[in-house]
């Protein structure tokens, strides 16, 4: 808790009504990832990005006429810095009454602003009014794991769940739950997601697999930061040849965060496309 101390995350704040960079908080990855055994200072064991999107974006036009757009953001996991999700609430709160002379300069100062706290190149996409008939909701390719019948009793991250089968031929499969669920380390509110787990290699445990997931409910991690964890302990204890891990949060805010993180740099990144519960 200590080092989110300063973070507006669990804080009253005042809403600011007009365009303010100063607002946005970095929290560096290295927090989280040390406690994984993750060096930030050498080559990351993964690649990725991190999906953001943002549906409450809204700015006035220079005759004061307000216009609407969703964000697509897409964040390096090599970045330096995570954005701690209030504090891009309420960056984009101080669009709503300030006047941009078209999209592009909205898409400029995000692409400049969120760049510069994250410390890495952010791409950022605008969908217009226009083109919201072309949002589409997807399903996370794959068997279901939800439909095992397992016994379940905990709740805390626990890897020992997790093996293959090592005496079985190698495949490649993807695995899918929707219950994943973690909990945000500062104000302890709830983060609800859907996991696609995709990977060549012996066959994971799928009863495992499910069980260690499921036990991640009461663990308190920023999204990010949960992806990881489960990338390395798949990596870890069941050894894959090629792997990726992909969750889809459901929104808070207005906001919802999506990390990819893949074994290797020629997997492709996912679809940017939001589920049902999104």
């Amino acid at each position: 808790m200590s080092a989110f101390n300063d973070t507006p995350l669990g804080k009253s704040s005042a809403y600011a009504e007009h365009y303010d960079a100063s607002l946005l908080y970095p929290i560096p990855r290295r927090i989280g990832r040390a406690e994984l055994g993750i060096d930030s200072d050498a080559q990351l064991p993964f690649y990725g990005v991190d999906f953001w999107n943002a549906f409450e974006l809204s700015w006035l036009n220079p005759s004061g006429k307000p216009c609407v757009a969703l964000a697509h953001i897409i964040v390096s996991a090599a970045s330096p810095n995570i954005i701690e999700s209030k504090s891009l609430k309420l960056y984009l709160n101080g669009f709503n009454q300030t006047a941009f002379s078209s999209a592009n300069e909205v898409r400029y100062r995000l692409i400049h602003d969120l760049s510069a706290v994250t410390g890495a190149a952010v791409a950022v996409e605008l969908v217009l009014p226009q083109q919201f008939p072309d949002q589409r909701i997807a399903l996370l390719e794959g068997f279901c794991l939800d439909t095992l019948p397992v016994s379940i009793d905990t709740y805390t991250p626990h890897p020992d769940f997790l093996f293959a089968h090592t005496d079985t031929p190698i495949v490649t499969e993807r695995l899918v739950t929707h219950l994943l669920k973690s909990n945000c380390p500062v104000t302890e509110q709830p983060d609800w997601g859907s996991l696609q787990v995709a990977y060549t290699g012996h066959p994971v445990d799928r009863e495992g697999l499910l069980k260690y997931i499921v036990s991640l409910r009461r663990h308190n991690g920023f999204h990010e930061s949960c992806v990881e964890r489960i990338f390395m302990e798949l990596m870890r204890r069941c050894s894959p040849l090629r792997l990726s891990v992909y969750a889809r949060y459901t929104r808070r805010g207005g906001i919802d965060i999506n990390p990819f993180r893949a074994s290797h740099a020629d997997i492709p990144l996912p679809e940017n496309v939001r589920l049902a519960r999104q």
